[in-house]
C-alpha cells in the first residue's frame, strides 16, 4: 500500500533531483523509495547473523601479530603488474 509523504527540501535540490529523475525515466518518488530501501537494507545487513559455515571457518588461518595486510596487498599488486 502506498502512502503519501511530504518533505520540505531546498528548492534547488528539488529541481536538480527532478532533472536527474527525468534523465533516468523515473520519478522522484521512486528514487526516494529506492534510497530508503537501500539504507534500511544496509542496516539490516550489518546486524545479520553469522552463518554456521562462516563460524566454522573462523580461526582457520593464523597470521603473525605484525602482519601488515596493506603492505602484503601492495606487494601482491606490484608483483602482479610487473
Amino acid at each position: 500500500m502506498d502512502t503519501k509523504l511530504t518533505l520540505k527540501l531546498n528548492e534547488y535540490v528539488i529541481e536538480k533531483a527532478k532533472h536527474y529523475a527525468r534523465e533516468r525515466n523515473t520519478s522522484l518518488s521512486d528514487m526516494v523509495e529506492s534510497y530508503l530501501i537501500h539504507i534500511t537494507e544496509e542496516q539490516d545487513e550489518k546486524s545479520a547473523e553469522i552463518t554456521p559455515l562462516v563460524k566454522s571457518l573462523m580461526g582457520v588461518v593464523s597470521l603473525p601479530k605484525d602482519f601488515d595486510e596493506k603492505k602484503a596487498y601492495s606487494d601482491y599488486l606490484t608483483k602482479k603488474y610487473k
